[in-house]
């Protein structure tokens, strides 16, 4: 049984694209840390912001985060903010490998003017106002990010072919430092 491997990285930054396909190459189990904590609380994200407030939703996270890492041979994608609260970024560093995903800012605001309507706080707001928000959020967020065991690139996750490249990169160049050595064969 392996650790789970734990994706950090701001939103829109490949987190739940990549993740999925390790998951899938590695035979391994996949979570999204945001996905598990809605079929949990049988809720969305932007509800439990709105009726309890950002506190309690990173009570919960921290909590869920503690109960999806004790899980072996899974791949964790975390919320962006997820590591950077409570000691969260200490737990994941203690109890697997942790990759930082880490995309450009173009490629993210890319993806975020394209999807602006799966994420809330960047709702309404025009491409200007969207690379603002991305770029401070990414400030604020990135020590915690560079904690992170490992860094990949996310930028090239933009379809099957730059996936499947950037899978075998990962798994020839990172796999191989993450993971636990093997027992020796008595």
């Amino acid at each position: 049984m392996k650790p789970p491997i734990f994706l950090i990285g701001y939103m829109a930054s490949g987190k739940t694209t990549f993740g999925r396909a390790l998951a899938r190459r590695l035979g391994r189990t996949f979570i999204d840390l945001d996905f598990y904590i809605e079929q949990r609380y049988r809720t969305t994200i932007p509800r439990i912001f709105a009726e309890k407030g950002e506190e309690e939703f990173r009570r919960i996270e921290r909590a869920m985060l503690r109960e999806a890492g004790e899980f072996e041979d899974a791949v964790v994608a975390c919320g962006g903010g997820t590591p950077c609260f409570h000691d969260n970024i200490d737990f994941m560093l203690s109890h697997g490998p942790t990759v930082w995903i880490r995309a450009s800012l173009p490629r993210t605001v890319e993806r975020l003017v394209r999807n602006n309507a799966k994420r809330p706080i960047m709702q309404g707001k025009s491409p200007d106002e969207i690379e603002e928000e991305a770029k401070r959020g990414f400030e604020k967020r990135e020590p915690f990010y560079s904690r992170a065991a490992f860094t990949f690139e996310g930028d090239l996750l933009e379809d099957v072919r730059q996936i499947n490249r950037s899978l075998d990169r990962f798994i020839a160049e990172i796999l191989p430092l993450a993971e636990p050595p093997s027992a020796p064969a008595k």
